[in-house]
């Protein structure tokens, strides 16, 4: 080196050959992530492991209303449908 550069010049000078080979090595690592994101892992449905799929749908349930009952369910169908 020339005798007129200071030794902290020196050491400045390497810090930021330093500085700059981190950041290119950084832009480059940021540029292949979004050029190439990495594979998705396939997320579960469920949350929790120890509940098991349903296999099939379930039946649908039907009860038999008596008359009483209807007429009870027609009375609140008819409140409901005024409001």
């Amino acid at each position: 080196m020339p005798e007129h550069v200071s030794f902290l010049q020196q050491i400045g000078l390497a810090i930021l050959a330093v500085a700059t080979v981190a950041w290119v090595v950084g832009l480059i690592r940021l540029v292949r992530v979004v050029a190439f994101p990495p594979p998705r892992q396939p997320t579960r449905s469920l949350p929790l492991g120890a509940l098991p799929g349903q296999s099939r749908a379930p039946a649908l349930e039907s009860v038999p209303l008596t008359a009483d009952e209807q007429d009870a369910f027609a009375g609140l169908v008819r409140q409901f449908s005024r409001r």
